[in-house]
């Protein structure tokens, strides 16, 4: 074979993979960092998950990132019009569930990604009183990881910032408020250190990235002279998600 041929089979098999990549990580898995605290002590910064982004049906890409590039935008055709379900996601094995931990784009800015666990879907009804997180009137149970860390209870008059009507409430006392179609309320399990739906509004549908599932990889503060190994918190790695 002549050495020509060996590096075109090279460049073929290399752009085989990069390809194959860039599918993975938009329609299939993907990784995540945590990079704050509002879910502890379910996750905690540091942690590196394994989000899997098929479960609640891939979203179609409008940008596909190409080193050395500005990337490519994706935008549909003009006049081109998909069914309303494929617009902006393909089937998915099953829809977002209260109590789920999920991944999603920032509705105030979608180029950030955040994580949160989902409290309730369209057409539910939330309130918040003294803490304690009730849905269609009954009371959302706290997962096992859950935090808090004031022990003041903010009045519904608290005067704080929230893209809602001020009269809804505050963090520790909030609602009722009926949940959009197509839309969810998320909260972080650092229930009073936790910047979500209480303060910036519901998730839309065509936001959601993924669903998590292990943690593959955990570390515990800066790296410094006593190596990798002395970071790595041993005992959260293979934790599954919930």
């Amino acid at each position: 074979m002549k050495p020509l041929n060996r590096r075109v089979e090279t460049i073929q098999a290399i752009l085989i993979a990069f390809f194959a990549a860039l599918i993975l990580r938009q329609f299939v898995i993907a990784a995540y960092k945590i990079p704050s605290s509002s879910m502890e002590n379910t996750l905690l910064v540091g942690d590196f998950l394994l989000v899997n982004k098929f479960v609640y049906g891939p979203r179609l890409p409008e940008w596909v990132g190409i080193p050395f590039t500005r990337g490519l935008d994706l935008p549909f055709p003009t006049g081109f019009e998909l069914p309303k379900y494929l617009r902006k996601r393909l089937p998915g094995l099953s829809e977002v569930k209260p109590n789920d931990v999920v991944v999603f784009q920032y509705p105030l800015n979608p180029s950030l990604e955040y994580i949160k666990r989902c409290i309730a879907v369209g057409g539910q009804r939330i309130e918040i009183r003294n803490k304690e997180v009730f849905v269609d009137g009954k009371r959302f149970p706290d997962p096992p990881g859950v935090k808090y860390i004031d022990e003041e209870i903010l009045p519904r008059d608290a005067g704080w910032y929230s893209t809602f009507d001020p009269e809804l409430g505050s963090r520790d006392n909030f609602g009722p408020l009926t949940v959009e179609k197509d839309h969810y309320f998320m909260m972080g399990d650092n229930r009073d250190d936790s910047s979500d739906s209480r303060y910036w509004g519901l998730v839309p549908e065509n936001l959601i990235e993924g669903k998590p599932l292990i943690i593959y990889l955990s570390l515990n503060g800066k790296m410094d002279d006593s190596g990798l190994l002395n970071h790595i918190r041993w005992n959260r790695l293979g934790m599954v998600i919930r």
